[in-house]
């Protein structure tokens, strides 16, 4: 991966968004087509201002000024109006916890994410990838997204509280995590904070789903405090988590904080991600081809295993390409804890910074054709001229995502396991496009799985 030339004594483009209105300045814009509005900045300069309500906020649109805000966890801590309506919901866990809490928290978390205890997973991922390809039916369609929803809970579910975990558990998650996941974003995008106080269905049907996964994550960690044992699962892994600094464990609080943010990061973002992965295999028949051929060579037939993954190199790059053209966390927020410098811009302590791979992902002059869907740009030579810092599917610094191997262990054998017995045919007449909310979603997906 190259890295940016020395840029110290260049001149950055400052410039302010266009379209702003008074009172609400760019966050009608931002909820309504974020994802258009947001593509058309870089074009503007590299580091360009808008305003959410009064607030005053930036979005970097250069690799660089974007890997500055990244690896500098300190000076801009994760912040802003996202963060703020989320940690209500998400409690003080990786996603919404501040500098000096994420730092004791991720030392505490990363043993859980040992490539010992991703073998062990992936026995999961591949009992329940097996069963998940056993139930569709040629010709009928299926929706995509509704299923890989249910696979990835299934399989996060079960990474995170082992098989013994109770079958009315894992529907619960699946009942009540889309629901929880959608008023979230409702609530984050909405300036005013008004909204989550009405008496609509839809607030009163988050309150009881929210209630009800943590009164379920409530009951799973006291039951796993009273017997002691190590099942071999996440949940083990957090509750004998000791930090290396001062011996001390998390508290019971703090392991269901955690637990609620993997279950929202490994379920919505990895469904979200497959999906996209199967809709955009459908319009290329030849990577769908050269997919199948990896799979039935490497396979044969059978489901998938931990082992095969490095021998799946096309599929992880069909996987990776996607997260490129897709990126769930299509944009997360920082702020500043004091006041510094950005392209050459001076900033004041409390600014609110936005972060979007959407918009890193398909700028012209760091990606070639970047609206084409092209896995083999992922090749080894060709991937060593991707400009570090403009490919942020997972984020960067301190604050990556924890699971990027569990989700990228999980994606490559749900995408080959399926692949090995199905095709899927897209419903005529059914349009697709990006949907901007808590993850980047296609939304409901009809299908036609045809046997292979």
């Amino acid at each position: 991966m190259k890295t940016t030339s020395d840029t110290s004594a260049r001149t950055w483009r400052v410039t302010a968004a266009p379209r702003r209105l008074p009172l609400v300045g760019h966050a009608l814009l931002l909820g309504r087509r974020p994802l258009e509005f947001l593509t058309s900045l870089p074009a503007l300069g590299d580091l360009v201002e808008l305003r959410i309500g009064s607030k005053q906020a930036f979005l970097p649109c250069h690799p660089e000024l974007v890997q500055k805000v990244l690896l500098n966890a300190r000076v801009y801590d994760t912040g802003g109006p996202v963060k703020e309506k989320a940690r209500p919901i998400l409690g003080n866990g990786l996603i919404t916890s501040d500098w000096a809490d994420h730092r004791r928290q991720r030392r505490m978390v990363q043993p859980a994410f040992h490539p010992a205890r991703i073998a062990a997973y992936a026995g999961v991922m591949h009992e329940e990838c097996a069963a998940h390809a056993a139930t569709w039916e040629a010709g009928k369609p299926v929706d995509i997204s509704d299923a890989m929803q249910g696979l990835t809970a299934r399989v996060t579910s079960r990474a995170l509280f082992s098989t013994e975990m109770a079958p009315h558990s894992v529907a619960e998650i699946q009942r009540s995590l889309p629901v929880m996941v959608k008023g979230a974003y409702r609530r984050a995008v909405d300036p005013t904070g008004l909204l989550a106080k009405l008496p609509l269905a839809a607030n009163r049907e988050f309150d009881v789903a929210l209630g009800r996964l943590h009164a379920l994550i409530d009951g799973i960690v006291g039951d796993y405090r009273r017997t002691g044992e190590d099942r071999g699962d996440l949940l083990s892994a957090l509750l004998a988590a000791r930090d290396d600094e001062d011996g001390g464990q998390m508290s019971d609080q703090e392991v269901h904080d955690q637990v609620i943010t993997l279950l929202l990061a490994g379920v919505e973002t990895t469904a979200s991600a497959l999906t996209w992965a199967w809709h955009l295999l459908a319009a290329h028949p030849e990577a769908e081809r050269r997919l199948h051929a990896e799979v039935d060579e490497v396979l044969a037939g059978r489901t998938p295993t931990y082992a095969d993954v490095p021998k799946l190199a096309y599929t992880q790059r069909v996987f990776t390409e996607t997260l490129r053209l897709y990126p769930p966390a299509w944009m997360y927020t920082r702020m500043t804890t004091e006041d510094t410098e950005l392209g050459g811009h001076r900033l004041r302590a409390g600014t609110d910074i936005l972060i979007s791979p959407y918009v890193i992902h398909r700028m012209p002059g760091l990606f070639a054709d970047p609206d084409d869907f092209d896995p083999d740009r992922w090749l080894p030579e060709r991937a060593k001229d991707v400009t570090r810092g403009s490919y942020l599917p997972f984020g960067a610094g301190s604050r990556k995502c924890i699971g990027d191997v569990f989700g990228m262990t999980e994606a490559t054998l749900a995408l080959a396991a399926l692949a090995s017995r199905w095709r899927l045919r897209p419903v005529p007449g059914v349009a697709v496009r990006p949907r901007a909310q808590m993850s980047l979603t296609a939304g409901p997906l009809p299908m036609v799985p045809e046997p292979r």
